[in-house]
């Protein structure tokens, strides 16, 4: 029995998704629950696993398109015979691709390129199908319409992809439009190819998809919100100790490490309960003060990072906070984290300090106000004010910078926020947090 595999819904607010690679091909066989292939959307990549085991008999997506939800991507023959579900002979296909007659008003047209997908009425009158990403470069590249009939698609059913365009324009800049002379004696000029300025040695790739996301979400972000800084100085010295002292038995009991992410999530909170309006959004002129404290939580993969949210934070112990940080981040590593959980954050933390950074100035996650940036811990010599007078000690210091939308916090307010952090941090009471 053949069975079609439609474009999974992601998220709530899901309505498409982009094809970033097929695992298997046609002819393969695949396992129940196996992965099929990867999708991307505007807030996750996932591996999707296939709903049936059987043989893979026809994929109707190349990577890059982009589907609706419930719109049929491939189909798998359960019965595992492997075959191919016979198309309608036509004929005409074949035919209308042997005779590509040149026509001289072929050269009168650069038609812009549609923003939206949909079949295109080339200057031969034929009906082509080219997908957002194409034309996308078509408009970046200025291509004309007549040149882009021109190219020999190699997908499904001759369809052009992006790897054609990009073929094209590096064989277009070594060999100018050769191909183009032929067909009528218009002048050359009409036809020279935009001229490549590249005299420097390198490559030129298209970005990532999530990669492309992350691009997208930092310029509207430095756009939306007017961003200001200010930083601190945390002792850190006796939560050190305390990791030190108790991570192995920690370890023992959870199964999972215990770092220094929760203890910065449990001052946050704290922080956020006294200055409310840091946990908030603005929206036009409106401000909306959210109820519950869900804590986004900066996490690195192979192509740039996600932001999974702990949701009601406020609700958590500090042992739930723990857990909690390790669930979404362990989830988020290893692509389950859902679409779901990578929005719905009121503030954000971002821990550069794993990667020995001291100090940094992160963008803010909208559609929150604030985001707090953690630094390496190093050891320095302090000087320690006491009744006996002054004296240098070698303490555990760490550098907190806060990120903030001067729209709403102003910097005395911004201030108070990362120095009360500060204090939470400082005066933690580690005898009680389990």
């Amino acid at each position: 029995m053949i069975i079609d595999i439609v474009m999974p819904k992601m998220g709530e607010s899901i309505t498409e998704g982009t094809i970033l690679e097929w695992r298997k091909k046609v002819g393969e066989s695949i396992e129940l629950d196996e992965i099929l292939l990867e999708i991307g959307t505007d807030k996750v990549d996932s591996e999707i696993p296939s709903s049936a085991a059987g043989v893979v008999v026809e994929i109707l997506a190349e990577p890059n398109d982009v589907k609706e939800v419930g719109e049929v991507i491939a189909k798998i023959d359960t019965d595992g015979s492997g075959a191919t579900p016979t198309p309608p002979e036509s004929a005409p296909e074949p035919e209308m691709a042997q005779t590509p007659e040149p026509i001289p008003d072929l050269v009168a047209e650069p038609a812009p390129a549609p923003s939206t997908p949909k079949p295109i009425s080339t200057p031969s009158g034929e009906k082509k199908f080219y997908t957002p990403v194409v034309m996308k470069i078509v408009v970046e590249q200025g291509l004309s319409l007549n040149e882009l009939e021109l190219i020999q698609g190699s997908g499904r059913g001759g369809r052009v992809t992006k790897k054609d365009v990009l073929a094209y324009l590096e064989n277009r800049g070594t060999a100018p439009a050769q191909t183009m002379a032929d067909p009528v004696s218009a002048p050359t000029s009409v036809l020279a190819p935009q001229p490549v300025t590249s005299a420097v040695a390198g490559r030129t790739e298209e970005m990532h998809h999530m990669r492309k996301l992350i691009a997208d979400h930092m310029r509207e972000s430095i756009e939306t919100s007017a961003h200001v800084y200010v930083m601190t100085e945390v002792d850190m010295t006796p939560i050190v100790d305390y990791v030190k002292m108790n991570g192995d038995s920690f370890v023992a009991r959870e199964a999972f490490k215990l770092t220094y992410t929760p203890f910065m999530v449990d001052a946050v909170v704290k922080a956020l309960q006294d200055f409310p309006e840091m946990n908030s959004s603005i929206s036009g002129t409106s401000v909306t003060y959210h109820k519950n404290i869900n804590v986004g939580i900066a996490v690195a993969i192979e192509n740039g990072l996600m932001v999974p949210a702990i949701f009601n934070c406020e609700e958590k112990n500090f042992l739930g906070l723990c857990r909690s940080v390790n669930d979404v981040a362990k989830r988020t590593r290893s692509k389950q984290i859902s679409a779901d959980e990578l929005s719905g954050s009121t503030f954000t933390i971002t821990n550069f300090g794993v990667f020995g950074v001291t100090v940094g100035t992160p963008i803010i996650n909208q559609p929150n106000v604030g985001i707090l940036g953690v630094g390496a811990i190093k050891k320095q010599p302090v000087v320690i004010e006491s009744p006996q007078g002054d004296a240098i000690a070698i303490r555990s210091m760490m550098m907190l910078s806060l990120g903030f939308d001067h729209r709403l916090i102003d910097g005395a307010g911004g201030s108070k926020f990362i120095e009360r952090i500060r204090h939470y941090l400082e005066t933690m009471d580690l005898e009680t947090i389990f």
